[in-house]
C-alpha cells in the first residue's frame, strides 16, 4: 500500500495522458486528480454530460413527437446543459452527504470532479447520436422510428451506434462508481450504495407525502 501511494504522487500525467488513460486505468487516474486536486475541464464535461443526458431523455419521452428537430437539439443544448450542471452539482452534494453513513469523507467538490470525469465514455456517445441524426433526423426522437426507409449500409451504421452508445454509457457508471470508490476509500459495493442512497433520500419523502396526501383528500 505504501509503495502504491508512493509512486502515484511520483506520478505526472498531462492533460491529454488524464483523458486516455482513464479509460483503461480508471482508478489510478483518479487517485492522481485526487491526491492533486485538479479540477481543470471539469465545468465543461459537466455541461457536455448535461447535454448527452437530455438527448437521452428526448428520445426517451419522444420529444419529436411535439416538437420540430430544432427545438429538440436547442432544448436539449442549452436547457441540458444548464439543468445537467446544476444536478450534478446537487448530487455530488447528497453523495457527500450519504457517503459519511458507509464511511466515505470526500466533499462535494472532489466527487463533481469524479463524475465529470467519470462521465467521459457517455459524452463521447453523443458522436454516435449525432450519427443518427444525420440518417433519419427528427425521427430519431419520434416514437414511431422507421427503420426501413433507410439502406443496409443506414441500418448498420444506426444499430452500430446505439450498441456503441449503450456500451459507453456502462462504461461510465463503471468509472464512476470506482471513482467513488476512491475517493470516498469504500470497496466498490459501498461505493455502489452511495450511488443509490442520493435517490432514495429524495424519492421516499416525495413518495410518503404522496401517500399521505392522497389519504387526506
Amino acid at each position: 500500500m505504501t509503495n502504491t501511494t508512493a509512486y502515484t504522487e511520483l506520478e505526472t500525467f498531462t492533460h491529454r495522458e488524464l483523458f486516455i488513460k482513464i479509460w483503461r486505468s480508471p482508478r489510478r487516474v483518479f487517485r492522481y486528480m485526487h491526491q492533486r486536486g485538479i479540477d481543470d475541464f471539469v465545468q465543461t464535461l459537466l455541461l457536455l454530460a448535461g447535454i448527452f443526458n437530455a438527448f437521452d431523455r428526448a428520445i426517451e419521452k419522444n420529444l419529436g413527437d411535439s416538437m420540430s428537430l430544432l427545438s429538440v437539439i436547442g432544448f436539449s443544448v442549452f436547457g441540458g446543459a444548464l439543468l445537467g450542471w446544476i444536478s450534478y452539482y446537487l448530487y455530488a452534494a447528497l453523495l457527500s452527504w450519504t457517503g459519511k453513513w458507509i464511511g466515505g469523507r470526500s466533499s462535494s467538490k472532489e466527487l463533481v470532479r469524479v463524475l465529470a470525469y467519470g462521465m467521459l465514455p457517455a459524452i463521447t456517445a453523443l458522436v454516435f447520436l449525432i450519427l443518427q441524426i444525420a440518417i433519419y433526423g427528427e425521427a430519431v426522437f419520434q416514437e414511431d422510428l422507421d427503420l426501413t426507409k433507410g439502406s443496409s449500409f443506414d441500418k448498420v451504421i444506426y444499430y452500430t451506434s446505439v450498441f456503441c452508445e449503450i456500451v459507453l454509457s456502462i462504461w461510465s457508471f463503471v468509472l464512476i462508481l470506482i471513482g467513488i470508490s476512491e475517493v470516498q476509500n469504500v470497496g466498490l459495493f459501498k461505493a455502489f450504495l452511495n450511488l443509490i442512497l442520493p435517490i432514495f433520500v429524495v424519492l421516499l419523502p416525495i413518495l410518503l407525502i404522496s401517500v399521505l396526501y392522497s389519504a387526506i383528500v
